[in-house]
């Protein structure tokens, strides 16, 4: 279908501004760039209330992380039996943190009703892949460690990025059955960057003028990696791990206009073929990065709306 207005008039005031793209930049000039341009976006805009917010640090494996906690509206201290999701924020390995992603955080707590754990990795350059993989693995043992102290119910554990996010997502979703590590209730990938490349028909099609570009897709790729051989790691390309079975049940969401629509596409289907429970939806009309612009798209709204309808019975008790 065509471009979404609201989309349309987004993409228009995007041209017209005349920014630089951040593939145009050094990752510490695109970061700059990131903040200067959510100032702006969010301006004279009150966060999301929510029941409770907890600033901590918890060790990685060559660093400390830091985390930030956020209960629902409703759930002001740990209540025991919460579920939860763990969230990695996207932007390329590179840029974003979990500031830049406090509203779309606070608002994933409030519709879902799951303690939302928003975990900041080490980011490439400077930290090339596996190191934002390795945090993001330590950081999803820890809440399953730290659960009870939580108030989380570790049967009620799922795990969500999107774009690199959905990324590290899905290949510590994969880590975790290999080392029989503890069990994920769900995995929920947003336009994921599963696959090392840029070949894929939507990459073609899609890859210029709609935000997310071929050659950013180029840029943060050769950030993340340290050689082509990283490319075909499976917990780097998740789509190329020889097995997908025995992963827990995925919600897996793409947007028509966006270089990555195929590569969810694609990994939706391998699920399926290995006999992973999938539910897939493709957004017509709108492009990457779009559920973060709740105040801009409509679509973002009805995300997130979908996404709680989706993932409430994942996290819901046993035998309900």
């Amino acid at each position: 279908m065509p471009l979404d207005p609201e989309v349309a008039q987004f993409l228009q005031e995007v041209k017209d501004s005349g920014a630089p793209a951040y593939e145009t930049m050094t990752p510490a000039q695109a970061r700059r760039q990131e903040l200067m341009d959510l100032a702006i976006a969010n301006a004279g805009k009150t966060p999301e209330a929510v029941g409770e917010v907890i600033h901590s640090f918890i060790p990685g494996p060559t660093a400390d992380l830091p985390v930030r906690i956020y209960r629902p509206l409703g759930v002001e201290a740990p209540e025991a039996g919460a579920p939860a999701l763990i969230f990695i924020h996207g932007s390329g390995w590179v840029v974003s943190n979990i500031e830049t992603n406090d509203h779309f955080s606070r608002a994933l707590a409030n519709r879902t009703g799951a303690v939302v754990i928003a975990v900041n990795y080490q980011k490439a350059p400077e930290h090339k892949f596996p190191i934002p993989m390795d945090d993001c693995y330590s950081a999803t043992l820890w809440v399953f460690e730290q659960a009870k102290a939580l108030g989380l119910d570790p049967k009620r554990i799922g795990i969500m990025g999107d774009s690199a996010g959905g990324n590290l997502a899905a290949a510590v979703t994969l880590r975790l059955r290999d080392e029989m590590g503890p069990s994920l209730a769900c995995q929920v990938l947003v336009y994921p960057a599963v696959q090392y490349g840029w070949s894929t028909q939507s990459a073609k099609t899609h890859g210029t003028g709609y935000l997310l570009q071929q050659e950013s897709m180029k840029y943060y790729w050769h950030h993340y990696i340290r050689s082509a051989a990283d490319g075909k790691h499976p917990y780097c390309s998740p789509l190329d791990a020889a097995s997908h079975s025995c992963l827990p049940p995925a919600l897996i969401y793409t947007a028509e206009y966006d270089p990555l629509c195929d590569d969810g596409f694609n990994y939706a289907q391998k699920l399926r073929l290995a006999g992973v429970p999938v539910t897939y939806k493709m957004y017509e009309g709108t492009i990457h990065g779009f559920i973060k612009m709740l105040q801009r798209f409509t679509q973002a709204q009805l995300f997130l709306d979908e996404l709680s309808e989706a993932v409430r019975p994942l996290l819901a008790p046993q035998g309900e």
